[in-house]
């Protein structure tokens, strides 16, 4: 009985020798011998410590007599990326490291630069922001200015008025005129026949309300005058390609307008504006198409024509329907010859003086070179018909 029980404690304790004895001294080699057998078994038993350190000593091997284990690391994600040496891994390199710690700013980051370089770049090459001449709010024609089928268009008034020396277009002393009227306007009743062939334009007269009737003789003579005028076979009807025809207010859409203003209505930027300090007309198309005629001339006249009134008149008229028409600034073409009607002759007929209006803001540059000619003056688009 007592054979049988120690044999069976013997297979037990072989067991566990086996596999201890199996491993090198340092658990890391296989085939240890067994110590050597006397003649009456004995078999050894290891100690429990020492069992228990080699059955769960990390990196150890596992014999076919130990049941499967799970190594406990508390820092494993570390230890997976340190080699045997110790030293990590680089990962990816530098920038993996660096989108590690950064995450998703390493993406954004980039992002954000580029589209802060297009914003810039479009900015800096873009198109600029448009001018009030650019956007069609300014497309005035003054004496001063430039017509629409020119060379260009008068921009918004300057912070002052342009320093211009011409003695010529000071304003003659004469009779009293209204300075400043309401802004707003009435028609002129009447309308006539049909004048000239060829395309049609059609036209209305108006006259600022608040003026006072006895410096212009009323509207029935303002309204005579211009119609007079533009009826004429000297006008704009001379070459057959034209025909001009006064309408009233009942014709709804006419191609121009012939608006009689106070000079403080026509200094707005809106009207004929202030870019030099002298008086002047104007056509503005986004008025309304309105050819502008200032009172201040209408009644004073200008110092080329001396005391002729009704001379600057018929010029003051022709000129600026012509700027309507399409015309465009000139100068003299010869000395004592009549000077061209689209001259800016309100000012002068001396070209030396009319160049001077070719460095004004939004003016005619180069439309009228200063060589010295001085012509005569001249109301008419055809002097002689």
């Amino acid at each position: 009985m007592d054979r049988v029980k120690s044999d069976a404690r013997g297979d037990e304790q072989r067991t566990q020798y086996v596999a201890s004895s199996r491993r090198s001294p340092h658990g890391t080699g296989r085939g240890a011998a067994e110590p050597p057998r006397t003649g009456q078994y004995r078999p050894t038993v290891s100690p429990p410590r020492r069992v228990s350190e080699d059955r769960y000593r990390p990196g150890g091997r596992r014999t076919a007599a130990e049941p499967l284990r799970a190594s406990w690391q508390p820092h494993a994600e570390d230890d997976e990326e340190a080699p045997k040496g110790g030293r990590k891994p680089p990962s990816g390199g530098k920038f993996g490291r660096f989108a590690k710690t950064y995450g998703w700013r390493v993406y954004a980051l980039p992002v954000l630069v580029v589209l802060t370089a297009l914003v810039v770049f479009q900015t800096a090459t873009g198109p600029a922001e448009p001018t009030a001449a650019q956007e069609g709010r300014t497309s005035a024609v003054a004496d001063a200015g430039t017509s629409p089928s020119g060379t260009g268009v008068l921009p918004e008034n300057p912070a002052k008025p342009a320093n211009l020396n011409i003695p010529t277009a000071e304003l003659p002393k004469g009779g009293d005129f209204t300075q400043a009227g309401k802004g707003t306007f009435h028609i002129v009743n009447g309308s006539g026949p049909k004048i000239g062939q060829g395309k049609l334009y059609t036209y209305v007269v108006e006259v600022e309300d608040g003026i006072d009737p006895a410096s212009y003789a009323g509207d029935d003579s303002f309204g005579n005058a211009v119609q007079g005028i533009l009826s004429d076979p000297r006008s704009w009807t001379f070459d057959g390609k034209k025909a001009l025809q006064r309408v009233d207010a009942s014709f709804p859409n006419p191609t121009f307008r012939v608006t009689l203003t106070t000079p403080e209505t026509n200094h707005r930027p809106d009207v004929c504006g202030y870019s030099i300090t002298y008086e002047t007309s104007c056509y503005r198309e986004s008025f309304q198409r309105r050819v502008v005629i200032n009172l201040a001339r209408w009644v004073r006249g200008a110092l080329a024509f001396g005391g002729d009134m009704t001379g600057y008149r018929q010029y003051a008229i022709n000129h600026e329907v012509g700027h309507a028409l399409g015309g465009v600034h000139v100068g003299c073409p010869k000395t004592d010859d009549p000077a061209p009607v689209m001259m800016q002759q309100t000012l002068g007929v001396d070209d030396n003086y009319v160049a001077q209006l070719n460095n004004i803001p939004g003016g005619d540059t180069g439309a009228v070179p200063a060589d010295g000619k001085v012509c005569r003056p001249n109301a008419w688009p055809n002097p002689t018909p």
